[in-house]
């Protein structure tokens, strides 16, 4: 049993399988956030009275087999905020796992464990799952590589949903070889070598997000454009950012809400003040504003469709500021939330593939430094075009 350092594994829980024998990823360890089945073992979805409530499942989750049938070896179920309603990585059930790059403060969720137990060393890929920014955000707190796949590309057999429209199933890995070996068994494909001919800078996402992060990300955005050779500045969202994220934020809770309403009617679980807030809010939305959030939805897909043609990429900060610090009062939480949804709003959009890289820092107050994620898109489809720039970024240094 792996020491858990980081409170990255669920309690009580001890869970390895050994991978099989010569596959492409023999000789790596993963771990699987505990919303994915993992034969004779509960899956508790962040929230014990939903263990209680589900039968133990007697096969794994589709992610979980690709990874051991390539011959990676199952090393433990990772926490998770609560049913994946969360974006910070604060459990009240299992505890906040430590995000090792910045001890005092959130490692992101809602794949907070699987996210610590990376940073940690503890495990060299976990699986997580990203609606609302799950992946993309603990990745850019935790200093690591993280992908949200194209929407629909990866089955999702044995994976707890939350809001099925925008649900996917992402992984995290602390350097670019590891995550594209294990790109290229979940997608399916080789990394392929031909990289983007032609870059868009999110401008927008750059002005949204605190000066300090754009200047930090600065670095980095340099060397992706002269890796790509043509550039050019674009909006992401032309209706605001804010107007995205309010659409993504009616659409989502009206989803969970639909998930979760039988098992809440039926059991009367316990549940965090938040998250039980989100699902009433959920419930109480009117058609009239669900109808004006689809309409938003397809003007994001025509948007990025119409802003990332085969062959080009589009950067913007995969979250506007640095990890905050852990156990803010829930009135300093809420607007935390808003801003990150703001610039993680069209993956449960549009459902275009996004990479977060790491590679950017800045000083913290407290003492060392705070990472910060530079996030790539492409075409739908395009996922493993993404992981070869990813790769091919950090190679050039």
């Amino acid at each position: 049993m792996i020491p858990d350092t980081v409170n990255a594994f669920v309690p009580g829980t001890a869970v390895r399988i050994p991978g099989r024998p010569s596959g492409p990823l023999s000789g790596l360890s993963f771990a699987a956030k505990d919303l994915f089945d993992v034969a004779g073992h509960p899956t508790g979805g962040g929230n014990h009275d939903w263990a209680r409530a589900n039968p133990v499942p007697d096969r794994h989750a589709w992610a979980v087999q690709t990874l051991l049938d390539a011959g990676a070896d199952l090393v433990g179920k990772t926490i998770t905020d609560e049913v994946s309603l969360g974006i910070l990585g604060e459990s009240a059930f299992d505890g906040t796992p430590l995000n090792s790059r910045a001890p005092d403060r959130v490692p992101g969720g809602s794949s907070s464990g699987s996210a610590a137990a990376v940073a940690a060393s503890l495990c060299d890929t976990a699986i997580g799952t990203d609606t609302g920014g799950s992946v993309r955000v603990p990745a850019s707190f935790c200093g690591l590589y993280g992908i949200r796949p194209t929407h629909g590309r990866l089955p999702l057999d044995g994976m707890l949903p939350q809001a099925p429209s925008s649900d996917t199933t992402g992984w995290f890995a602390r350097d670019a070889g590891t995550f594209a070996r294990v790109s290229s068994v979940m997608l399916g494909e080789p990394v392929p070598t031909a990289l983007p001919t032609r870059l868009v800078v999110a401008v927008d996402a750059f002005g949204f997000a605190d000066p300090e992060v754009a200047d930090a990300l600065r670095p980095l955005l340099d060397r992706l454009g002269a890796l790509v050779g043509e550039v050019r500045e674009d909006l992401l969202a032309p209706q605001g950012l804010s107007v995205w994220g309010r659409a993504q934020r009616t659409l989502q809770p009206a989803e969970a809400w639909n998930t979760f309403r039988d098992w809440l009617d039926r059991d009367n679980p316990r549940l965090a003040f938040n998250v039980a807030r989100g699902l009433i809010m959920g419930s109480a939305i009117p058609e009239s504003e669900l109808g004006w959030a689809r309409l938003m939805r397809q003007e994001a897909r025509a948007r990025l469709a119409w802003l990332l043609p085969p062959g080009t990429v589009l950067a913007m900060p995969t979250t506007p500021f640095p990890a905050p610090r852990k156990g803010l009062p829930l009135s300093a939480q809420n607007p935390i939330r808003e801003r990150i949804l703001c610039l993680a709003a069209h993956g449960g959009l549009a459902g275009f593939p996004q990479v977060s890289i790491p590679g950017a820092e800045l000083p913290d107050p407290a003492g060392g430094t705070l990472p910060v994620g530079l996030s790539i898109l492409a075409a739908r489809g395009s996922d493993a075009q993404l992981v070869a720039t990813a790769l091919a970024l950090e190679t050039s240094r």
